[in-house]
């Protein structure tokens, strides 16, 4: 065979085995996950620009956070950031650094969680008897405007977003190894955008339809992805084992589940726990009205996502720990959030202000890790802060990122 049929067989084989030769001489399985948590948002997008500014002093100033992930998962809020990072721009890098998500965050929150719809007295009747207490129009222009025609299958590294179909009543997890392979799974990256961030009460659920390759029409009556799973971790490391119990992802001696040979930074929206919320004395007194909307906000919905997000977080931190492998799990969460702060919409200047404080005095507290005992987290002595974390995992993705370029 000649040198241009040669060639032309590695072209057809790189198309048909979606396996890149870097994936095939990795060390390591590398996976970040962003919680859903609504303008709270604030808080891993400022974790993910220190993180990407470390990159950026090992590798230089065009490094970005895709560059080093097998997998990006993100539900809600965090799956709108898991797109800014992966969705590609017209010279096919990522539409935003991560230092710019806090400043879209700042723009863009007060005209998607408009003030008048929160407070006004025509707005709160209609979220109580009749629609969602935004009309969600600016955030579908906006979505649809930064990501046109694009698809899941075009994202610069496995994207993983969790939605979940009311009509059907079962999640329904979007990815872009699956968009690839099926038509119908392929949608448009606003359309899952839309359907993952669609919290109830909140913004209306989202309608859209895809066609498979005979032809038939699939249909998709999605609501926010934290329904399912709203701390997405988990998630991500299961995709990497259907990715390797499919053949489509190979590392030498990893089996699926292998947390020896995963590096795994997950990131939390912040939680409310100190504050001490709801107690059972007045909800004893509540009804179906209450447990729905209370004061402004959802109790059902606060309690079903952290709920979810500690429940991942408890089984992930087990099979890290169950082998001494705990410091290739890095979970950075607040758990202090109290007042405004706490809420899901409150897009205040002044508030939003304090969500990137707090995110800024996140990076200086010390590293915790879930006691399995109490289910709580607990400061862990002699690692350092979050942001030291945060350095030495830049260098260790560095390190894994050189070793797959070398090879």
């Amino acid at each position: 065979m000649d040198r241009k049929g040669i060639y032309l067989g590695l072209v057809v084989l790189l198309i048909v085995f979606p396996i890149s030769y870097a994936q095939t001489r990795a060390k390591m399985v590398t996976v970040l996950s962003i919680d859903g948590g609504g303008i709270r948002g604030i808080i891993p997008a400022t974790i993910l620009a220190h993180l990407e500014s470390k990159l950026q002093e090992l590798d230089g100033p065009n490094a970005r956070i895709v560059d080093y992930m097998d997998v990006i998962a993100g539900t809600s809020t965090g799956g709108l950031i898991a797109t800014m990072l992966t969705a590609p721009g017209p010279d096919n890098r990522p539409l935003y650094a991560a230092t710019n998500i806090t400043n879209f965050y700042l723009e863009q929150c007060p005209k998607i969680f408009p003030e008048k719809s929160r407070r006004g007295f025509v707005g709160r009747l209609t979220n109580l008897f009749g629609g969602p207490k935004y009309d969600g129009k600016y955030l579908k222009g906006l979505v649809q405007a930064l990501l046109g025609n694009l698809t899941i299958s075009h994202t610069l590294t496995n994207l993983v977003i969790p939605t979940f179909n009311i009509k059907r009543l079962q999640p329904v997890i979007f990815t872009t190894n699956d968009g690839k392979e099926n038509v119908y799974k392929n949608a448009l990256l606003s359309d899952v955008c839309l359907g993952t961030s669609a919290a109830p009460t909140y913004l209306p659920p989202h309608y859209f339809e895809t066609k498979d390759a005979g032809g038939q029409t699939h249909t998709f009556d999605l609501v926010d992805g934290g329904v399912a799973a709203n701390n997405p971790t988990l998630l991500a490391i299961t995709q990497v084992s259907k990715e390797i119990l499919m053949g489509r992802f190979k590392l030498a001696d990893m089996q699926p589940m292998d947390s020896t040979k995963m590096l795994v930074l997950s990131l939390g929206t912040g939680l409310g726990r100190v504050q001490e919320k709801y107690n059972a004395k007045d909800a004893a007194r509540w009804g179906l009205l209450r447990w729905v909307y209370n004061d402004g906000a959802s109790p059902l919905l606060t309690i079903f996502g952290d709920a979810s997000s500690d429940m991942v977080d408890i089984h992930v931190s087990t099979v890290f720990q169950s082998i001494s492998n705990e410091q290739n799990y890095l979970r950075i969460q607040e758990d202090g959030l109290v007042g405004d702060a706490s809420s899901l919409d409150v897009a205040t200047e002044k508030n939003l202000q304090a969500l990137v404080q707090i995110g800024a005095d996140l990076l200086r507290k010390p590293i915790s890790r879930v006691d399995l005992e109490t289910g709580r987290p607990v400061p862990v002595q002699g690692e350092g802060t979050n942001g030291d974390a945060l350095g030495r995992f830049a260098k260790l993705l560095s390190d894994e990122n050189k070793f797959r370029h070398s090879n």
